[in-house]
């Protein structure tokens, strides 16, 4: 069977039974969305005489790696297109994917572990999965770098925050000079908001999945291009 389900399936799960066994997971998740992912080609769910969609376990884990790919990697749909077209061959994906589920996994039946994927996380979970102190997780955040929802949680993207300033901090880098670095992230978000909420605005059915992907594309390339101008400009500083 390949990602797509096996196409001689009768049975199935409505698009709204797909979606409560989702949001647990992935909450904002919508209707649009899958919708959306479907006409964008990444599932190709059975369609009834009467053209209701229906879903079977290998559509649903197919939804949850595009999902997953998207909320712990950020991956753009191109990325995780060429990595489900791989596993389709029986290929090893290039590149950070996810744990595949038992019904969706390359030829040899091995998944590939991605890392972290809890997206709700208590202050005394992030201390115990970063190995950070109390002191050095109040500083951080103290200066913005790290930040907790509403409601006191933190995302899975906290984990990997901390991470990389307490190793960071062996160097010399502390919390004041973490300051800078999310006040560039936050004027680079500005930037993408501004070029994708024209196609979010849009009345068409999908239209802030498109801006939300259009988000992800850019916010992948803006990622490449600064690698290369920090590696160039490291290169001159050092010469």
């Amino acid at each position: 069977m390949t990602a797509a389900g096996n196409p001689h399936q009768s049975a199935g799960l409505s698009i709204g039974a797909v979606l409560d066994q989702l949001r647990p997971d992935f909450p904002d998740v919508t209707i649009s969305k899958i919708r959306f992912l479907e006409s964008e080609g990444l599932i190709s769910p059975q369609r009834t005489p009467s053209g209701y969609r229906r879903f079977g376990a290998a559509d649903c884990d197919r939804l949850r790696f595009i999902l997953t790919a998207q909320r712990d990697h950020y991956l753009p749909l191109k990325v995780i297109r060429e990595q489900l077209d791989a596993i389709d061959r029986g290929s090893t994906p290039e590149g950070p994917v996810v744990r595949l589920p038992r019904t969706f996994a390359s030829s040899d039946g091995q998944g590939l572990d991605v890392g972290e994927s809890s997206s709700r996380l208590s202050r005394t979970e992030l201390l115990r999965r970063t190995g950070a102190d109390e002191a050095f997780l109040d500083a951080i955040i103290s200066v913005g770098y790290v930040k907790a929802g509403t409601a006191g949680y933190f995302d899975a993207d906290a984990i990997t925050l901390v991470r990389t300033a307490r190793s960071m901090s062996e160097f010399g880098i502390d919390a004041r000079h973490l300051r800078s670095f999310r006040m560039a992230a936050e004027r680079q978000a500005d930037l993408l908001a501004q070029i994708a909420s024209p196609v979010a605005l849009g009345r068409e059915e999908g239209a802030r999945d498109r801006a939300e992907e259009m988000i992800r594309e850019l916010g992948s390339l803006l990622v490449t291009a600064h690698a290369a101008l920090l590696k160039s400009a490291a290169r001159d500083a050092l010469h």
